[in-house]
């Protein structure tokens, strides 16, 4: 692992896995910069970590991250600051289930906004200070979900794609410069995920990992340098299935699983 010389930045760290990833990072000695919307939940995150951690600081930024120039006023903000972040953790993102042509447009380009466009932007102005320093890792929560096309969770699915193609790519370049990109794929996991964007007939069928279950399995997996980690067992036997069978298989079981939960009527998941 990255030696905590510097600081660890954290998006989506007001829960979830997010907040998880700054629990146990601040346990292993990490300072932390927290970014997320929710100002309140983000000082209480940042007052019970200061808290319970001597010595190391915790700086909270509240900031919307689909707004246009919110990564780059991020970056600015902690460079002003001269905070060296030395791991990024691109956690942020949103989901949305349901029928595609009846989502909300704005809700589906805020999809595109947060789980692509932030994430690729925050990765490219925080890289290159790790490679002229030699050091860092990235760490980017992709999804089992971006290892097939989903139906009724298109965009979201095929965001994960992105995100899970980008970091290996990502990885070949960047350890040429002493810097680790690794890429983490959860499958159901024990947040407020699918309160936001729609129940899931899936999430109910098998014990859903805990976000520490998560956070811990990706530690270690980055501390072995590996370029990605699906977390799980079950998820990873998952993995193994979605790449042995048809593709037009795995979308018709899964749309007719999500008709059956009545996510693919009209009006569901936006």
């Amino acid at each position: 692992m990255v030696s905590p010389q510097g600081y660890a930045l954290i998006t989506g760290a007001s829960s979830g896995i997010g907040e998880e990833f700054a629990r146990q990072l601040a346990a292993r000695g990490w300072s932390l910069v927290l970014v997320a919307r929710s100002q309140d939940r983000l000082e209480q995150v940042r007052g019970e970590l200061m808290s319970a951690h001597m010595g190391i600081d915790v700086v909270a930024i509240p900031l919307d991250l689909t707004v246009s120039g919110a990564p780059a006023e991020l970056f600015q903000r902690t460079q002003a600051a001269h905070l060296d972040v030395d791991l990024l953790v691109n956690n942020a993102g949103v989901g949305a289930l349901g029928e595609f042509a009846s989502l909300d447009l704005n809700r589906v380009r805020q999809m595109i906004d947060l789980n692509i466009v932030a994430l690729v932007e925050l990765a490219h102005l925080y890289l290159q200070p790790m490679m002229r320093r030699r050091r860092g890792g990235i760490i980017h929560i992709a999804s089992v979900a971006g290892f097939a096309p989903l139906p009724y969770s298109a965009v979201y699915a095929a965001t994960k794609a992105f995100v899970k193609s980008f970091s290996d790519a990502l990885f070949e370049e960047a350890c040429q410069r002493g810097v680790h990109v690794m890429a983490v794929n959860p499958g159901t996991t024990e947040t407020n995920f699918f309160r936001v964007a729609g129940e899931s007939p899936f999430s109910h069928r098998a014990r859903m990992q805990t976000s520490a279950e998560v956070v811990r399995e990706s530690l270690r997996a980055f501390d072995r340098k590996k370029s990605s980690i699906v977390t799980g067992t079950s998820n990873r036997l998952l993995v193994v299935a979605l790449t042995l069978l048809p593709r037009r298989w795995i979308t018709s079981a899964v749309a007719r699983a999500m008709r059956r939960a009545n996510i693919g009527v009209p009006g569901k998941g936006q």
